[in-house]
């Protein structure tokens, strides 16, 4: 769980998210539990987790664990030694695809085929140095197969130059080449205010966890941290078809 949700709950601070009640009663009394934390708190999902007594509690794209009576709360990882199966990541996956899933790739700077071996999601700041390695190696990224869909994450957060960089971007009249010019270091022309993406997608980013660039987001909710050189992009996508064929 993000020190963000950790504030929230400690502080009892307010956040509204759907709830998808489940109709059982030790579930209910988790939900019962959580209101009497952090009142008007309402979770994407509550469902017993694989310790008894224990239930997974997913809040603001985070995962964490509540005893029924609202007692005790695990932060942290849950596995399972038996099958080696880190159950919190798996579940954060899910959380991530599902999210990704609902964007509107209009709303992405999209390089590559549209008829494409694999599609890798990246959250990116233009003033990040290896952003920008990843960038110069674009041609390749697609030639291999690969469609590359940026995402706007400014590190340095909303108001920043760095945010500033990417609405000139996203707002560019060919935001591709602008793109491009940016992460060369270069002015972007012909640019405008416009309505623009570039904070919903870096609050998005930070509700998934992303807190460096680049972030690489897979089709299914696997995180992979920094630069990914092409080939070895390729090949970890292709060990994935092959585990889940």
């Amino acid at each position: 769980m993000g020190k963000k949700l950790l504030g929230f709950l400690l502080a009892g601070g307010l956040v509204t998210l759907s709830f998808t009640a489940l109709g059982n009663e030790e579930i209910e009394a988790v939900r019962a539990s959580l209101q009497k934390l952090v009142p008007g708190t309402e979770p994407q999902s509550i469902k017993p987790a694989p310790i008894p007594g224990i239930y997974e509690v997913v809040l603001e794209g985070q995962v964490f664990y509540l005893s029924q009576d609202g007692r005790y709360m695990v932060q942290g990882q849950l596995v399972d030694l038996a099958t080696r199966t880190n159950l919190t990541e798996e579940r954060l996956k899910v959380i991530r695809a599902a999210a990704i899933s609902n964007l509107d790739e209009q709303d992405m700077i999209v390089f590559g085929p549209e008829q494409a071996k694999h599609t890798v999601n990246v959250f990116t700041d233009i003033d990040c140095g290896y952003c920008r390695q990843l960038h110069q190696h674009i041609k390749e990224y697609n030639a291999l197969g690969l469609k590359i869909r940026y995402l706007a994450f400014p590190r340095a957060g909303i108001g920043s130059s760095s945010y500033d960089k990417a609405v000139e971007v996203w707002c560019a009249k060919d935001p591709h080449q602008a793109m491009t010019q940016a992460k060369a270091g270069k002015p972007v022309e012909n640019t405008a205010k416009c309505e623009n993406p570039v904070a919903d997608q870096f609050k998005l980013g930070q509700s998934l966890g992303v807190n460096a660039t680049p972030t690489l987001m897979l089709e299914d909710g696997t995180v992979l941290p920094g630069l990914v050189r092409p080939q070895a992009l390729v090949n970890i996508l292709e060990q994935k078809v092959a585990a889940h064929p």
